[in-house]
């Protein structure tokens, strides 16, 4: 743009004027130095709709790089979220396969350990078994003990039992003899 206003002395000296002046209300130079513009550029030779345009056209040309630069960026960042999301759907595949694989192996394990109690129910059951049976053969192996004592006394009870029969019936002869 500033091709388009030669730089003279008078343009140097309204700037330094607008600078000094107050910003709050408009200036006479200021009016002129607008009015000033205005009539360069009919010197130049461009009408004042050619100025439009080319403004506009300008303004339409700086647009569409900054739509272009923008769409580039858009495009840039949506292929960066597609390859993300690739990467995301890679990253879930291995994350599902080593779940699957980890459920497999947890179930291996379930199984081998459900074989383990199994036998550990059984060896337990077994000693179990065997203490209980250990305890019969104990209760038994009293009882028998008890009982032989008891066959003991019983031998020995019959003994004494046919001893006083044999000395009853020798009594029973005397006091016959006697009677008589």
């Amino acid at each position: 743009m500033s091709s388009y206003y030669p730089r003279t002395k008078d343009l140097t000296r309204t700037r330094k004027s607008l600078t000094e002046s107050p910003p709050s209300s408009p200036s006479p130079t200021e009016k002129n130095y607008r009015h000033d513009r205005v009539s360069r550029f009919d010197s130049i030779g461009e009408s004042a709709t050619d100025k439009s345009l080319g403004r506009t056209s300008s303004y339409t040309r700086r647009e569409a790089r900054l739509a272009a630069l923008n769409k580039q960026e858009q495009d840039s960042t949506a292929k960066d979220y597609k390859k993300m999301y690739a990467e995301a759907l890679h990253e879930n595949a291995k994350l599902k396969s080593r779940l699957q694989e980890s459920k497999q192996e947890l179930a291996k394990i379930r199984s081998q350990l459900e074989k383990v109690t199994q036998r550990h129910d059984t060896i337990s059951e077994r000693s179990s078994a065997l203490e209980s049976e250990k305890r019969e053969k104990q209760t038994l192996e009293k009882r028998v003990s008890d009982m032989e004592e008891e066959l003991k006394v019983l031998t020995e009870l019959k003994s004494d039992n046919q001893r006083l029969k044999d000395e009853n019936g020798a009594l029973i002869r005397v006091i016959s003899k006697l009677s008589k």
